[in-house]
């Protein structure tokens, strides 16, 4: 996706971009080498806030505060997470942690206990080592910084090969507003969101019921429409934080910025899924799949997230192999209406598959396209308006190896 006349990227851009924002990050002790592990994005002033959260059975103890949290006002002035320890599947005693971090960073940054966020992202079920977390909560506020945005990324890091954070800039009555963002994820991905975390801030004026209705609209497609395994964590979860300090009338769907405003918003959002995918566990590239024609937008966003993914696909994909074979076959079990005789398939502009028939194509030419670090696949279904993108990315060697010995 690329900015519009709506909005514009800023250039080296973070989370605290927007007014009011600060954030910061350390080493407490969490991972094994000395990369940040814990860090906190903390506003000014408190800020409206909304959330979305993994819809996976077993949810992490943190993400329950969380929900807590912004239940109370529908307000965080502060974010805090750790990497190295997904504080999930770890009973009472890890519900407990949860709520004694929020409590630490509250007193820490002289904030009421309900205005913080708390959240956790590595090993399942391990017991945070807690005298190592409280004691770098100790030690955070000194590190908040208004262009601490670069520490906060490397804090929230697992298998991460790189930080995904963008910013955009656009007008609302006249004043500038910001809309930024910061995600971790490149392993267990595959969001159902109603270890992948997102963290966006805006300093535009807006209620949080209003910045729930858009969050939950982006997610369904933007992070909701990624995947890299297939496998829905039990932390998954995007929180964001909109300050006010921009001045602007306050937001809403009527407002005849809100457009432009939701543009900004859904560029952060899929810039973020995109850099998820692409930085997949292993990944040599970055597949995108564009289902049209089909019945409705909830079926193209089904058939979509099961070409990308399907295992056979994705080799394929890092095999530079176009076997379109697999790509109908994961059309058909997606669960969806289709007409079995009206099928297009397309491999960036080279068509394998005509009104559900093989097409001659150049097999060389075929696979020195898939060979490149970005593939698209396309599918016409000749059925309605139904249209939807998903993103995922290839299934290498270097997944299983990572995956092998995650742990240890």
């Amino acid at each position: 996706m690329t900015a519009s006349a709506k909005f514009t990227v800023v250039p080296d851009g973070s989370v605290t971009s927007p007014k009011g924002f600060r954030a910061g990050g350390l080493h407490c002790g969490l991972k094994k080498t000395e990369r940040h592990d814990l860090g906190v994005i903390v506003c000014d002033v408190p800020a409206a806030a909304a959330g979305v959260y993994t819809l996976n059975a077993f949810q992490a103890a943190p993400l329950r505060v969380t929900q807590m949290s912004i239940a109370a006002e529908g307000k965080l002035q502060a974010m805090l997470v750790n990497s190295g320890n997904a504080n999930a599947c770890t009973g009472q005693q890890g519900e407990d942690d949860a709520f004694a971090m929020r409590a630490a960073a509250a007193r820490a940054l002289g904030l009421a206990e309900h205005h913080v966020g708390v959240t956790s992202t590595g090993v399942i079920g391990e017991l945070l080592p807690m005298t190592k977390v409280l004691g770098g909560i100790e030690q955070l506020p000194q590190r908040v910084k208004a262009d601490g945005g670069d520490d906060f990324c490397q804090a929230i890091l697992t298998t991460d090969l790189v930080q995904k954070m963008t910013c955009v800039r656009l007008t609302v009555n006249g004043k500038a507003v910001h809309i930024a963002g910061a995600a971790k994820g490149s392993g267990m991905i595959h969001p159902n969101m109603a270890t992948m975390l997102g963290f966006m801030t805006t300093d535009a004026l807006i209620d949080s019921s209003y910045l729930q209705q858009l969050l939950s609209r982006t997610t369904d497609n933007t992070f909701n429409m990624i995947t890299v395994d297939g496998d829905t964590s039990t932390n998954d979860m995007v929180v964001v934080m909109a300050s006010g300090l921009a001045e602007n009338e306050a937001l809403h769907p009527q407002h005849p910025d809100w457009e432009a405003f939701a543009a900004g918003f859904q560029y952060v959002g899929e810039y973020l899924a995109k850099a998820i995918a692409r930085d997949g566990e292993g990944a040599t590239k970055l597949i995108e799949v564009n289902v049209a024609g089909a019945a409705s937008d909830d079926a193209a966003r089904a058939i979509a997230k099961t070409v990308i993914g399907s295992s056979l696909v994705k080799s394929a994909c890092f095999g530079a192999d176009a076997n379109w074979g697999r790509i109908i076959a994961a059309v058909g079990r997606a669960g969806q209406p289709v007409n079995t005789e009206t099928v297009d398939i397309r491999l960036g502009d080279i068509m394998v598959l005509e009104q559900s028939r093989p097409v001659k194509f150049d097999e060389e030419r075929a696979a020195e396209y898939l060979k490149g670090d970005f593939v698209q696949i396309q599918v016409d279904l000749h059925m309605a308006d139904g249209k939807a993108t998903g993103w995922g990315c290839d299934l290498t060697y270097d997944y299983v190896r990572i995956n092998a010995a995650y742990r240890t």
